[in-house]
């Protein structure tokens, strides 16, 4: 049987029966460009978005317009300022990114993921809040295909009983 135990000290004594434990700490180093930038891509369904992220007063481009034109709803904006609000930092960082593929959603959701691994890369210490908030996994779900004999992925075609 497995034996309980109750205290440090007999988790030492184990500890030292077992092979050493070595703790690494990934020493992380910002990654900026000679502009002071951070760049990063970000993706979502068919949208992928360039985003570039340099301190500023929080201002925020995409596509070349303001971020209340681009994304007229504001949900959409919501979704962009999310990881700002995460890490700490609204209002400090001006955001500038490029987007191409996809609808208006899988845009902002992509340059949501952008602007968090940007982030990330610009101060290594905001990693963890984002990482927790799960900004940094790019979201896998996409469409599924059209298949044969089917209407679309899983709709059939009206059934004619005559």
């Amino acid at each position: 049987m497995v034996e309980e135990i109750k205290s440090l000290a007999e988790l030492n004594e184990v500890a030292e029966g077992s092979a050493p434990v070595v703790e690494e700490l990934v020493n992380r180093d910002p990654v900026r460009d000679e502009l002071g930038r951070s760049y990063a891509t970000g993706k979502r369904k068919d949208a992928v978005a360039r985003v570039w992220i340099k301190p500023g007063s929080g201002k925020v481009t995409v596509n070349g317009r303001d971020i209340t034109v681009y994304f007229a709803r504001p949900v959409q904006q919501l979704i962009l300022n999310q990881p700002f609000q995460v890490a700490g930092v609204v209002g400090e960082f001006d955001v500038v990114a490029t987007v191409k593929g996809g609808g208006l959603s899988g845009q902002a959701g992509a340059v949501k993921h952008g602007i968090s691994k940007a982030l990330q890369l610009y101060d290594p210490t905001l990693r963890a809040p984002l990482k927790a908030a799960g900004f940094l996994t790019r979201d896998s779900r996409v469409v599924e295909r059209k298949k044969f004999g089917r209407r679309k992925a899983r709709r059939s075609f009206q059934f004619s009983k005559r």
